[in-house]
């Protein structure tokens, strides 16, 4: 096995992936309001937990802040800890 196959082997790699652009960036948001349910629920998964950068296409700063906006609406009691 060739040292180019060893590497490409062992992570996943799809060329046909296109990257994913974040969509709070487009809308040129600055603050991310714990009380924008609609929002937020976006970055929620099915059984209540908070989507990863690589599935939600967020940047960096805006998965931090969407992070935090989620964790206090759900000390708040706007968003469920876990859905059953």
């Amino acid at each position: 096995m060739t040292e180019f196959n060893k590497k490409t082997t062992n992570r996943k790699f799809r060329p046909y992936m296109r990257k994913k652009i974040c969509f709070l960036c487009q809308m040129g948001v600055n603050h991310i309001d714990y009380k924008d349910v609609e929002l937020l629920t976006k970055y929620i998964s099915h059984t209540g937990k908070i989507l990863p950068r690589r599935v939600s296409g967020a940047c960096t700063k805006h998965q931090r802040m969407v992070a935090n906006a989620i964790k206090r609406a759900r000390i708040v009691a706007l968003l469920p800890f876990v859905k059953d």
